[in-house]
């Protein structure tokens, strides 16, 4: 008994898999129409048969009556009863495909009786669906790296030199079209007639499912959520990126970018090139597809891209990769990786990542992430990532992350965070600090690093205002900035006195110790620097002040502080002016002379915090 259901149950199973993998096309069905519209005969045999159509809408007259009796024949006999043989049916999962079947017709209808040395081949090209001329498909041979362009009327003509070889091999490409392939006899002179099978494209593809016939044509439109990954679709390959910038706008012809965009899938490697200008060199209009090993320019270069050694007079442009030196009179531009040196007397243009040391007399430009030591007489501009450093005369941006040193005469930006240093003459800005910034002003969204300058805001940060008295100047004021790690003293103070009155501003670093877990009570340790007028501009009084300050908070927003100090004041000044103080401090300090002008003391300091 266990045997017998063990081998049924064996038997059932492999009966299973064998109608599982049952080809679609191999499906036997019956079929019975009279004068029925293609479309509703397509949608009954996806009813009867269980699996999907897809077609393009303009290769099928979907109004034509079809007229049709077919019993227990395969669903590919059935398809070739409603087509012609010009048509093919493909699988695809659950799918059948409809398409044109890609005939290529290759003529000769005319040849030259000798053999030449230097033969020409010339022809039309036709879309194989309309019949008509298709326009700027390039039509190239592959080794010579010979090419032309057809004219509106779809005519072409090459010039080959005659080899050993008893073939040769013609390429035709076009965007929007499959790439046709056509051997020719070489050493003849001859004339072809080419045709090239259009892409389908999506917006014109039809999907019939197996409920279509049985829905309503209010709902009928609805397409099913599948997708067919084998049926070719018009995607716009980005494989001209270098081409739209603005100096491959100003500098590259219109052929040379339409011939760019039909080889989009076609490169070649050469160990050497040498062009005058892009089209004008040893690889002639192909020059675009060749990746060279050494590439010398004179006054500029169009290529695929340099795995060695690339030099222009004035200007390099590479579609791909760079490696691994490449050095220019004005600008380098390439639309691929760059790794090795790039240096440049005016721009480099990168649209890929960089792995390099690149210079140039004016700004660097990459579009991908930056790795190594970019140096530029104004400005550098990195639009992901930056690891390594950043020199400019003027300023340095990342949209990203930086981690490594910025270095800019103005202002350096980093829009995500900076793990390292910013280092700059007027301005600072990174989202997040990990590091150090030194400036004359330094912003940043929050920090767990130091900021250093004038004036250093961190918005998620230190905030304070504080009003204050001490032996010199009963009143200041003055605004903390930065984190409790460190933060920066904007000061000023008055002395209200008819006969002693002080001025005083300043600037000063501090750092807040938390001495309790709640953060209630903190020791302030703050250093600072002020200039004293005290009558006369003439003389110089700078009085620096050491303060540690006890900081009790009483709520969110408000504290109170108050603590010792030691000061040492430097003054030229050899005598008192009336209504002013003089001498600094005020009687019943005890000081300590350090020299005629040099002098110190101990004071103290209270005030409140608010915020």
């Amino acid at each position: 008994m266990r045997y017998g259901t063990f081998l049924s149950g064996l038997v059932l199973l492999l009966v299973s898999f064998e109608c599982a993998g049952q080809n679609l096309l191999s499906k036997n069905i019956s079929l019975e129409v009279n004068r029925q519209r293609l479309d509703n005969v397509l949608e009954i045999l996806s009813n009867k048969g269980d699996f999907y159509f897809s077609y393009n809408s303009n290769i099928i007259k979907k109004d034509s009556l079809v007229t049709l009796n077919a019993r227990n024949k395969t669903v590919k006999e059935v398809l070739s009863l409603l087509f012609n043989t010009s048509y093919e049916f493909r699988e695809s999962g659950n799918y059948i495909i409809i398409r044109r079947a890609p005939i290529r017709m290759t003529i000769v209808t005319n040849k030259a009786l000798v053999e030449e040395r230097i033969y020409a081949v010339s022809g039309h090209v036709y879309d194989e669906q309309s019949g008509t001329a298709i326009n700027e498909a390039t039509v190239y041979e592959k080794r010579q790296l010979v090419s032309a362009l057809t004219d509106p009327e779809g005519f072409f003509k090459l010039k080959l030199k005659s080899s050993k070889a008893s073939t040769a091999t013609l390429t035709i490409s076009k965007e929007f079209y499959e790439d046709t392939s056509i051997v020719i006899q070489p050493r003849l002179s001859q004339e072809l007639t080419i045709t090239m099978m259009p892409l389908d494209r999506e917006q014109d593809r039809v999907i019939i499912s197996p409920e279509d016939y049985l829905l309503t044509d209010s709902v009928r439109d609805e397409k099913p959520t599948d997708t067919i990954n084998t049926i070719n679709s018009i995607v716009k390959n980005d494989s001209i990126k270098v081409e739209r910038t603005g100096m491959g706008r100003f500098l590259l012809s219109a052929k040379q970018k339409v011939q760019s965009l039909n080889l989009k899938k076609f490169f070649t490697t050469r160990p050497f090139q040498f062009s005058f200008v892009p089209g004008l060199g040893s690889h002639g209009r192909m020059g675009g597809q060749v990746v060279n090993n050494f590439s010398l320019n004179a006054l500029g270069g169009y290529t695929a891209g340099t795995k060695g050694m690339e030099i222009g007079g004035l200007f390099n442009i590479n579609k791909n990769e760079v490696k691994y030196f490449q050095a220019a009179g004005l600008f380098n531009a390439v639309g691929g990786e760059v790794k090795g040196v790039q240096i440049a007397g005016i721009n480099n243009m990168v649209l890929d990542t960089v792995k390099a040391f690149q210079a140039a007399g004016v700004n660097n430009v990459v579009r991908g992430n930056f790795t190594g030591f970019q140096l530029a007489g104004v400005y550098n501009h990195v639009t992901d990532s930056v690891k390594g450093v950043q020199v400019s005369g003027v300023g340095n941006f990342s949209r990203k992350k930086v981690s490594g040193v910025q270095i800019a005469g103005v202002l350096n930006f980093s829009n995500k965070e900076i793990n390292g240093v910013q280092i700059s003459g007027v301005f600072n800005y990174t989202k997040k600090l990990k590091g150090v910034q030194f400036g004359l002003i330094n912003i940043c969204d929050t920090s767990e690093g130091y900021s250093i300058g004038l004036i250093n805001i961190v918005l998620k940060g230190y905030h304070k205002l504080s009003l204050s008295t001490n032996e010199i100047m009963n009143v200041n004021a003055a605004f903390k900035t930065g984190n409790a790690k460190l933060y920066s003293i904007l000061m000023a103070g008055v002395n209200v006195s008819d006969s002693a009155k002080v001025y005083g501003f300043g600037y000063g670093l501090g750092s807040e110790l938390s001495l309790n877990k709640r953060k209630s009570l903190t020791l302030n340790p703050e250093l600072s620097s002020q200039y004293l007028y005290l009558g006369s501009w003439d003389y110089t009084n700078i009085l620096n002040r050491f303060q540690l300050n006890l900081n009790v908070k009483l709520n969110k927003y408000v504290s109170l502080f108050a603590g010792p100090s030691f000061n040492i004041h430097l003054s030229d000044q050899p005598a008192g002016i009336s209504g002013y103080r003089f001498p600094v401090p005020p009687s019943g300090y005890s000081t300590y002379k350090f020299s005629n002008k040099v002098k110190g003391w101990f004071g103290w300091n209270a005030g409140i915090n608010f915020f």
